[in-house]
């Protein structure tokens, strides 16, 4: 098979009618050329020069090489091209999940602004919780993920990823406006509550934080969806715990810090340590951009 280097160095010794000409226009020595040509010959059984007593002549069959080899370089030359496309992230493609509240407060403004530094590339994007994440994650159908973590309710992920923390978001009590409820947990022991769905980190959270303040919540709605909590507490239904994500605020609630130990959730990105993507620097720092303003908490698994 012909090399596209010895082609290259073909045309270059055409143009130039010197192998010292083509030598220096290379970077090459003018022995270096010489054995390439030779090479060159070699494999097509072809006379591509006449040696005379000043200097080379180009023969037909050297023309017509250089000829039927032009849109072969520049079929290379295009594949170059996109080849380093791909190897900056120019034109690759980067596929993201994420969490239902990142979806709304954070993931936006991360994939405008990484779309706009990489307008060529194939952004996807995929929802659902950490435990689907991370099984997408490690079996290769994801590149990122956005998981949380409640400080109530810690995880350990899977070996083979890296972390890189985001954020650390407050717990926030939910009431309706006027509602003459207590503003800390221990004041609100009979009330009725509104939290997420049994068996998620948010519910197992709730009830060691009620545990704490010393009483069993009741329980009268479960939503993972925080707008839908927000409108349940602005009717009147209840009160609820939710991370600082999940609150807007708005008319009809108040919202407190709970002070409580432990009373917060991380909010991290995770990829798999092996990959390679030249996207996953891009997203990272934008992900960090679009973080509301505050103080970061940095998780001792992650990098900062």
């Amino acid at each position: 098979m012909l090399k596209p280097l010895h082609l290259l160095t073909l045309k270059a010794v055409v143009h130039s009618a010197s192998f010292a000409l083509a030598a220096r226009d290379l970077g090459y020595t003018a022995s270096a050329i010489s054995q390439q040509i030779s090479a060159l010959e070699k494999e097509t059984g072809l006379v591509l020069f006449e040696r005379e007593a000043h200097g080379i002549r180009p023969t037909a069959a050297a023309h017509r090489l250089v000829y039927l080899s032009t849109h072969v370089l520049a079929a290379m030359e295009d594949l170059d091209h996109h080849v380093q496309e791909l190897a900056t992230g120019a034109t690759g493609r980067l596929r993201l999940g994420s969490f239902p509240t990142a979806d709304v407060r954070l993931v936006p403004a991360a994939l405008s602004a990484l779309v706009e530094s990489h307008p060529r590339a194939r952004i996807q994007l995929e929802e659902g919780e950490p435990e689907e994440l991370i099984t997408a994650l490690s079996h290769g159908d994801l590149d990122v993920a956005l998981v949380f973590e409640y400080g109530l309710s810690p995880r350990q992920w899977p070996d083979g990823l890296t972390c890189h923390q985001l954020l650390r978001e407050d717990l926030v009590l939910l009431r309706a406006r006027d509602s003459g409820l207590g503003a800390q947990l221990p004041q609100l022991a009979g009330a009725r509550w509104i939290t997420s769905r049994e068996d998620t980190a948010g519910a197992r959270s709730f009830v060691r934080l009620c545990a704490a303040a010393g009483f069993e919540a009741a329980v009268a709605f479960r939503s993972n969806n925080y707008a839908v909590v927000r409108e349940l507490v602005s009717a009147g239904l209840g009160v609820a715990v939710v991370p600082a994500l999940g609150h807007v605020p708005g008319d009809g609630i108040e919202a407190t810090r709970v002070t409580q130990r432990s009373a917060h959730r991380t909010v991290m990105a995770l990829h798999r340590s092996e990959n390679s993507n030249p996207l996953l620097p891009a997203v990272i720092r934008c992900l960090r951009r679009a973080v509301p303003d505050g103080e970061p908490y940095v998780h001792p698994a992650c990098e900062e």
